[in-house]
């Protein structure tokens, strides 16, 4: 499956949303979603992104690529990432997200994340 997400800053933290159905339901991640069939991956994220936030963004640039293997579910998902500029404005929640939150690097700790999501921000230069 490819997908994409969106690392959007704010005051040194970054937009997440905690999944309220599919893989990972209850944990927090990026933003983000499907690809349709045909549709180019960066309106994907832009789309993906007001349907779960009701925020207006600009595709910044490439953060990385995430990679996702569940061989127990026969599963594989590849998520491009991108840094965002967003239009003013404050999140709300919809479609598949039960709630947003900012959160700076040290409250990503205490929180249920869907996999490897810390790693892959330090990995993404997401703090710098």
């Amino acid at each position: 499956m490819l997908g994409v997400s969106g690392i959007l800053k704010r005051d040194g933290r970054i937009l997440l949303a905690r999944r309220g159905r599919g893989p990972y339901s209850g944990c927090w991640s990026l933003p983000g979603g499907r690809v349709n069939p045909m549709e180019p991956h960066r309106d994907a994220l832009v789309r993906e992104f007001r349907e779960e936030t009701g925020l207006v963004v600009a595709v910044d640039r490439p953060a990385g690529v995430a990679e996702l293997v569940e061989p127990e579910r026969f599963r594989h998902f590849v998520i491009l990432c991108y840094f965002l500029a967003a239009e003013p404005g404050d999140p709300t929640p919809g479609d598949d997200a039960t709630a947003l939150r900012w959160a700076g690097r040290e409250e990503l700790k205490r929180l249920p994340l869907t996999p490897q999501l810390e790693r892959y921000l330090e990995e993404f230069g997401a703090w710098d």
